[in-house]
């Protein structure tokens, strides 16, 4: 058998086995997926429902956010190209700011459905490496909100990195809105930072 005829044989092998594992990592990651949130949102609808002061559930909030969203990737995203303009002692304190920003503000968000409904849809494959599960918040009081969750695998380890609240995803909202502060600042990050620093301050006074 020459070399070329080996060659051929030993990709298409390599080819049908890779065709042939998709589906089964895709099962198990969509799966993972659907667990986590079934999971996570039972935990808040319980948090949220338990009526208990905004600091007492902001606390158990950022625990369970903390544990399940990646918001080291969300950051990064959400800065985008301005990540490598920051100094690596401004990307620390934005990373912190941030992660501590996207607690109050989903915890927030979500104490507004207290004692209602947490209903996953379905879950489908996102891309090369991510799930998106769909699910729905039924509201006694109003129409159901529609909250999509981009969900990451990594290893035996699923994440959430985004959130999309009746099609408005929140990762490309915060996107925006950072680009729009550091262009009108010339560019620089320190603005935002302040911005930051500001809107944590306020949410802490407010609970």
């Amino acid at each position: 058998m020459t070399y070329p005829i080996r060659a051929f044989l030993a990709g298409a092998v390599l080819l049908i086995f890779s065709f042939s594992a998709r589906p089964a990592i895709a099962q198990q990651d969509t799966a993972a997926a659907q667990a986590l949130m079934r999971d996570l949102g039972a935990e808040v609808i319980e948090v949220i429902s338990d009526r208990r002061t905004m600091t007492d559930m902001i606390r158990d909030l950022r625990r369970l956010f903390t544990q399940n969203f990646d918001t080291d990737t969300i950051g990064r995203f959400v800065l985008g190209r301005y990540w490598n303009v920051a100094t690596a002692e401004q990307q620390t304190e934005y990373l912190g700011l941030f992660r501590e920003f996207i607690v109050q503000t989903y915890a927030r968000r979500f104490t507004e459905y207290s004692n209602e409904e947490f209903v996953i849809q379905s879950a489908r494959p996102e891309g090369n490496q991510d799930v998106m599960v769909i699910s729905r918040i039924i509201r006694q009081a109003g129409p159901p909100v529609s909250v999509d969750w981009r969900i990451r695998q990594r290893g035996d380890r699923s994440q959430i990195i985004d959130v999309i609240i009746e099609g408005v995803s929140m990762a490309l909202t915060f996107r925006d809105e950072y680009r729009s502060i550091i262009e009108r600042n010339g560019g620089r990050i320190e603005p935002l930072l302040d911005a930051l620093r500001r809107q944590i301050d306020q949410a802490t006074r407010g609970g």
